[in-house]
Formats: C-alpha cells, sequence, structure tokens
C-alpha cells in the first residue's frame, strides 16, 4: 500500500521513523497516487488538510505529533505504535475503513465559502484562550498551554451578547461567554466541552456558557476535562445539525485550534464525509 507523509511542524522524524519501522509503508511523493494519507501531527495539521482529503476521497491514518492530539485521543490512537496498529488492522482486513463526520463553518460575510473541521469550533473565550496558547513555546504548549493560559483570561474577558439559532431557531442576544460546537468530545489536549459527542453520529453538539462571575468561572474550568460542567446552570447542551453565532461586532471563530473566520457564522455537519483508518480498539470503545 502506497502512502503520503504529511509533516506538522516541529520534530516528527522520530514518529516517522517508528512508524516506519512498524509498518513497512511504501511512500509516495504524491497525495493524488496514495492509497492512504499519514498525518504526523496534531489537530491544526489536520485542520488545515481536511479541504484536500475530502475532495481526492483518501483515507487518513493521524500519528499524534501535534501539542493537543485531541482528533488522534477520539480515534483511540495516542502513539505511533497504535497507529502503526490501525494501518496492520487494515492491511490485513481485520478492521475496514471507518467514515466520520465533518463539521463545517460558513461564515456569513462570504457567500460561497466553507471551511471544515474535525473536532470542535468556537466563539469567545476559547478563542482568546487559544490565540494566548499559540504565542508559547511549542514544548509548553503540548504540557498544558491551553490551561495555563486560561486565568489570565478568566479575569480579562468579559461576556458578550451572541444571538444563537439552532435549526433556524433562535432568541434574543443574550451576554455569552463561550459557544463551542463540536464533532468530537475534546479540544485544547483533554478538555471534554462536549462529553456526549460521537464522529459518527450526524450531529453536532453544542456547548454554551452564559455569563457568570470569575469566582464560578475558575470553578466550573476545571470540571470541562472530566465532563462534569453540565451541571452548572449557566451551562446549555444540545445536539442539532445547524447552528448560527451572529454578534453586534465581529468575533473570531477558531476550530481544531485554528483561526477561521468571524462572525456572522453557520455550522453545520456533514455526514461520512472522511475516510479514517482506527485500530481494532477503536469498534470495541
Amino acid at each position: 500500500m502506497r502512502a503520503a507523509a504529511i509533516l506538522g511542524p516541529g520534530s516528527v522524524a522520530r514518529a516517522v521513523a517508528q512508524f516506519q519501522r512498524l509498518t513497512g509503508a511504501e511512500w509516495t511523493s504524491l497525495i493524488e497516487q496514495a492509497d492512504v494519507a499519514v498525518i504526523f501531527g496534531g489537530d491544526g495539521t489536520i485542520h488545515r488538510n481536511l479541504q484536500t482529503l475530502v475532495e481526492l476521497d483518501v483515507p487518513l491514518i493521524v500519528v499524534p505529533c501535534g501539542s493537543g492530539n485531541d482528533f488522534a485521543r477520539a480515534l483511540r490512537i495516542r502513539t505511533p505504535r497504535q497507529a502503526a496498529s490501525a494501518w496492520r488492522a487494515w492491511t490485513t482486513s481485520e478492521t475496514p475503513i471507518h467514515t466520520i463526520d465533518l463539521g463545517i463553518i460558513r461564515p456569513l460575510a462570504s457567500p460561497g465559502t466553507q471551511h471544515y473541521f474535525c473536532c470542535v469550533a468556537g466563539v469567545g473565550i476559547d478563542t482568546a484562550i487559544a490565540r494566548q496558547a499559540d504565542l508559547l513555546p511549542r514544548w509548553l504548549r503540548g504540557r498544558g498551554g491551553y490551561a495555563l493560559s486560561a486565568p489570565r483570561e478568566f479575569v480579562r474577558f468579559a461576556p458578550v451578547p451572541m444571538r444563537l439559532s439552532s435549526n433556524g431557531t433562535g432568541a434574543a442576544p443574550r451576554p455569552t461567554l463561550l459557544a463551542s460546537v463540536a464533532n468530537a468530545p475534546a479540544y485544547g489536549g483533554g478538555m471534554k466541552i462536549a462529553p456526549r459527542a460521537k464522529l459518527d453520529d450526524g450531529k453536532l453538539d453544542v456547548c454554551v456558557v452564559r455569563g457568570m462571575n470569575v469566582l464560578k468561572l475558575f470553578c466550573l474550568f476545571p470540571t470541562v476535562y472530566f465532563g462534569r460542567h453540565l451541571g452548572f446552570r449557566e451551562v446549555e447542551y444540545q445536539q442539532t445539525t445547524s447552528f448560527r453565532v451572529e454578534s453586534e461586532h465581529p468575533l473570531d471563530v477558531f476550530a481544531d485550534g485554528e483561526y477561521v473566520c468571524q462572525t456572522p457564522v453557520e455550522f453545520s455537519i456533514v455526514p461520512a464525509a472522511l475516510k479514517v483508518l482506527v485500530p481494532p480498539t477503536f469498534a470495541s470503545a
């Protein structure tokens, strides 16, 4: 089987060598000629290549080498060895190619423009935290960079009036700290913002955090790592296929840790949009 390697930033040479040793993959420099694309990177690298993977209909296998690796974790891949097991399961027909959903972001100010995302897209305080985390050294980003950047924004960030609409039904704008739209359960290196999300259920999970005082926000934050924040009165959770965010002033929209566009914006789901190779443990999880 021919594989095309897509390398993310940073040092991935060791992961490439280990994957090669475990699989004996035959490489090609042209993704158009590949039977599978192997991404050595994190959520941002995957995000930047989703359009090409969907258009070429090339299956993807992820070797986690990024700072967060939330998408790989959702596929039950945490190490190059587990990625290699997904390769072997596929080449021996033990595990078939799996199809998963992708989210789509459509900026309402640019009709016809769309951006795929694999994990979580968000508007509000998490975009400010993500921007601060991106300024940290790479080694620190991979060791809790999101959590380290959060407290400063808890103090600085003021709730913003947002008009939120689900499947065309909305309400008046309300002060909002965060509107997250999820295809996968976690972002930010393990924060389970959407603990009920599944990659192949044909739905988006939406978690909205309304305005609250700073002390309560500090109390809520650690619970997100365990998916226990849904019990807070200011947290709203739902599943939908279409979600719109509008604001008086443009707000940045981030997805998979990457800047995408600004509000107003509409999110939707594309079922079975991406082919992925998964280890045998994925089907049993």
